[in-house]
């Protein structure tokens, strides 16, 4: 049987698309073929949606998931939020980990996303993470959905390598009270990367707070952190954006811990 926009099937795993339906129901789409690959090897895929010609050729796939759902053309459009989808759609249970649980697990690299609302920005943040050796990703305070379609698209498969968290915003005391150092990106901040990685400050269990673009950092995190973090511009570049800032400070890191 395969399936139309209309099978409550695919009405029901559509919903999925809205925020308000994925806390209720703690499930989400991870839409296209990487995005499922590693969905289905963190064994959180409960159904997979398919058209019969991207489930023939991703049949390694379709192979592994406990259910599979054929659909038409228009089942599919039904279900992926990108203009040319590539046939796959998977049905999988959020994967959240609590923040004692994260930090119990002795991570030496950790990103912090807070209040951060733009989904293609965290999705960025969490594929950098897990490239730079992140084990952690923590959404504080009112941040993006981690399960939001665009989100999980940006993550490149990324969400299901690290541990994802979301708690309030006040997580500097029990970061720091699991042996990791705080350190807060602002463009004012009193120390430059560079002068971190010369005295060898980040070879040491390391948690960067980031926040938003357009508002920065909440002041009590900046407060709160052990040290106010500037990236270095060495041109005449007013600033970075987010993702690339992040990047360069977990690299940077990275870079010290080996």
């Amino acid at each position: 049987m395969t399936f139309s926009p209309r099978t409550p099937r695919v009405v029901a795993a559509r919903r999925l698309q809205r925020r308000r339906d994925r806390d209720q129901t703690g499930r989400f789409l991870a839409e296209g073929p990487q995005a499922v690959r590693s969905a289905l090897a963190a064994g959180v895929v409960l159904e997979l949606f398919g058209t019969d010609a991207a489930l023939s050729r991703h049949a390694d796939l379709a192979a592994q998931a406990p259910v599979v759902s054929p659909v038409d053309e228009p089942g599919l459009a039904a279900l992926a939020e990108t203009v040319q989808p590539q046939g796959l759609v998977a049905v999988c249970e959020q994967i959240d980990v609590p923040l004692a649980e994260a930090l119990s697990k002795g991570p030496r690299l950790v990103a912090v996303a807070a209040e951060i609302r733009d989904p293609g920005n965290a999705g960025t943040i969490l594929r950098t993470a897990d490239a730079a050796g992140a084990t952690a990703v923590i959404f504080a305070g009112d941040a993006v959905d981690p399960y939001n379609g665009k989100c999980v698209r940006a993550s490149a498969g990324s969400l299901f390598h690290l541990d994802v968290v979301r708690s309030p915003l006040a997580v500097v005391d029990q970061l720091r009270d699991f042996g990791l150092q705080v350190l807060a990106t602002t463009g004012t901040g009193d120390a430059g990367l560079d002068d971190l990685l010369d005295d060898g400050s980040l070879a040491r269990p390391t948690a960067w707070l980031f926040g938003s673009e357009a508002h920065g950092l909440p002041g009590e995190l900046l407060t709160a952190a052990d040290k106010r973090v500037r990236v270095p511009i060495y041109g005449g570049a007013e600033s970075l954006n987010l993702a690339a800032a992040a990047a360069v400070c977990l690299y940077a890191s990275a870079r010290a811990q080996r």
